[in-house]
């Protein structure tokens, strides 16, 4: 597993890796950023620009202190929110950087399955809804965990990490069904690898890097699996 890693981290200069990141990430600011003004401005239009308070009359300011008191919302959410959604939008860009894993490290394979748009949007869609849920539900663990609240993280999000990239790399090469068994065949390997993605997510900025990285890893899990005829 740590061999994967290092050869997936060996690789992160290629062109087709910057192309993939900068594509997760811009789509995931923009989307980020869309999200937050709707939500303030939601936030100030169900305050009202003027409110009738007893005793002190029309106040004209308490539209403009919602917005202000959903700020902190917005930022804690954003950070909650970054990675999963730039895993989700990465995952529709994930053939560009399995193929260029595949082009360096196994040349000579046979062309991957062909995987359409919609197939590929409601695997990154289901990604996200699970990432989103898990992590509201393990919200109320981390804050009662205290000391153990980071273990729990990467226990939670190695679980949703690996199972989702193991199957996305697996459905290139054999049909979903295959791909799901492949994962539930290696769940403890895959769970161990997603764990070691999971760990960077704690770190700001290079947590951006984890959709990439997760992609060529598990990549390159799949065809150490395949040669060795486990898979």
């Amino acid at each position: 597993m740590i061999a994967d890693v290092l050869r997936a981290i060996g690789q992160m200069g290629d062109g087709r890796f910057r192309a993939v990141l900068a594509l997760g990430v811009g789509l995931s600011l923009a989307l980020l950023v869309g999200f937050s003004v709707l939500l303030v401005w939601f936030a100030q239009w169900l305050v009202g620009p003027v409110v009738i308070l007893p005793w002190i009359g029309e106040v004209t300011w308490l539209d403009n202190a919602a917005g202000l008191v959903t700020v902190p919302f917005v930022l804690v959410a954003s950070v909650f929110l970054m990675v999963p959604v730039a895993s989700a939008f990465t995952g529709l860009f994930l053939d560009r950087i399995a193929q260029a894993v595949e082009d360096k490290h196994y040349p000579g394979l046979p062309p991957a399955r062909a995987q359409g748009w919609g197939e590929m949007m409601k695997e990154s869609a289901g990604f996200l809804s699970l990432v989103v849920v898990v992590n509201a539900l393990a919200l109320v663990v981390y804050i009662f965990s205290t000391v153990l609240a980071p273990f729990v993280f990467w226990a939670v999000n190695g679980f949703l990490l690996g199972r989702e990239y193991a199957q996305m790399v697996a459905a290139r090469r054999m049909e979903a069904p295959q791909a799901r068994a492949f994962r539930r065949k290696h769940g403890l390997q895959i769970w161990a690898t997603g764990v070691l993605m999971a760990v960077p997510l704690s770190i700001p900025v290079v947590n951006l890097l984890v959709p990439v990285l997760g992609a060529a890893t598990f990549t390159h899990l799949f065809h150490r699996l395949s040669r060795a005829g486990r898979v």
